[in-house]
């Protein structure tokens, strides 16, 4: 089957739009399927027999400019006058171009692909592709209405909170969108039902195909560090709890040595940078960020203990991993995490955003190295049991199948 995978920006070493793009491209070639992905930057990093077509945006929130004003030869059409304008008004456009400019791309070369697979862009123009003969077949993670009501909760002035609303604008856009699609796949029930939710797409659309976990990560080979805590984020946002977290390695390091590992690039003067130093926790705080799969195995076996405070996660890729690579847990009952660590006993499960919980927890397994292997081995079981990319991508075949049949009657 040919296959265009389109994702409107594609993170290569974390967030899930990049990871899921690379490992699902991979394995439905190794299946004997022809892939081509669509994406606009950051671009994502493919393997071998994958093709890439770039779809260029602006990039108006690049490192290390975001937010920049492009120089007047740098806008080709109207679609790119749409994106400036709508940044500087504090909107997000980035889904709803990148659809304009990838169906445009599509519409000269509708006779080259069988099935058109929206990796969570939900854009407008995506609504011409069926006309154009072509089958479509969408992602949604998981409603992205969450994050608004996690952020606009915990904004500080009506000033943030009015620009919040306005960033998130275009999630009018993607429910109407989510509402047309006859496909849709997820990650998780909990994704199932919120989607049903907030989006109001009919359940019995609605597939769950959980992620899979890449063959590199593995138990680590060298000693643990003492005392080390890893935690991952693909943003620096309220969303993934790192504030609670913070909060509660304070707290331990009045007792003993901890220190912490944070994988993700904390915002420039945001809130992570200052409660680091409002708790005194600069020194005990390594940030690592732009790492290969190699290096972020070694991060995340290096660590006794691994947490995942987030506030809510349609999936959580990075706790499949980390249960991958053998690395005890304590993690939010938020969610989809609790379906992703079952009940295997390779996590304990906190309150999200509960100091006092996540304190208890850490100190408990920290004092404990005979639990934390068990926990250890039993998450190492689970991952290889049910995580695995090449089902990811038998399942997502199948669901093209029928988007075909269906598309031909």
């Amino acid at each position: 089957m040919r296959v265009a995978l389109l994702s409107y920006r594609s993170k290569p070493h974390c967030g899930g739009q990049g990871v899921y793009v690379r490992h699902l491209s991979r394995e439905l070639v190794a299946l004997g399927h022809e892939v081509e992905v669509f994406s606009g930057q950051p671009y994502p990093e493919l393997d071998e027999g994958v093709r890439l077509t770039e779809v260029p945006s602006l990039d108006l929130y690049r490192e290390p400019d975001p937010f920049r004003v492009p120089r007047l030869s740098e806008f080709r059409d109207l679609t790119d006058v749409r994106e400036f304008l709508t940044m500087c008004t504090a909107g997000f456009p980035e889904p709803r171009t990148f659809s304009t400019r990838v169906t445009r791309l599509l519409r000269e070369r509708a006779g080259e692909f069988d099935v058109v697979h929206d990796n969570q862009t939900l854009g407008y123009g995506l609504l011409d592709l069926e006309a154009l003969g072509l089958p479509l077949v969408g992602t949604i993670h998981h409603p992205i209405t969450f994050d608004r009501r996690i952020d606009l909760a915990q904004a500080p002035t009506l000033r943030k909170r009015l620009s919040l609303r306005r960033w998130y604008g275009f999630l009018r856009m993607q429910v109407r969108v989510a509402r047309r699609l006859r496909h849709v796949l997820t990650v998780s029930e909990s994704s199932r039902r919120d989607i049903a939710a907030d989006f109001g797409v009919d359940p019995r659309l609605i597939e769950v195909v959980p992620l899979g976990v890449d063959e590199v990560f593995v138990p680590p080979t060298r000693p643990r560090v003492p005392g080390r805590i890893v935690a991952m984020a693909s943003a620096d946002a309220p969303m993934k709890g790192i504030a609670t977290l913070l909060e509660a390695v304070a707290k331990l390091r009045t007792e003993r040595e901890v220190e912490l590992v944070l994988v993700t690039k904390p915002a420039r003067g945001g809130r992570t940078e200052q409660l680091l130093d409002a708790l005194g926790l600069r020194e005990h705080v390594t940030f690592v960020h732009g790492i290969s799969d190699e290096e972020l195995v070694e991060v995340m076996g290096s660590a006794e203990v691994a947490c995942v405070p987030s506030l809510y996660e349609g999936f959580s890729l990075p706790t499949a991993e980390l249960m991958a690579c053998g690395t005890p847990l304590v993690v939010s009952r938020a969610g989809a995490i609790p379906e992703v660590v079952g009940d295997d006993g390779c996590a304990d499960l906190v309150t999200p955003g509960d100091v006092g919980e996540l304190v208890a927890a850490l100190a408990l397994l920290l004092d404990d190295p005979e639990r934390r292997a068990r926990m250890g081995a039993a998450g190492r079981r689970r991952a290889q049991e049910r995580f695995s990319w090449r089902a990811v991508a038998a399942a997502t075949a199948r669901t093209y199948q029928r988007a075909v049949e269906e598309q031909r009657c």
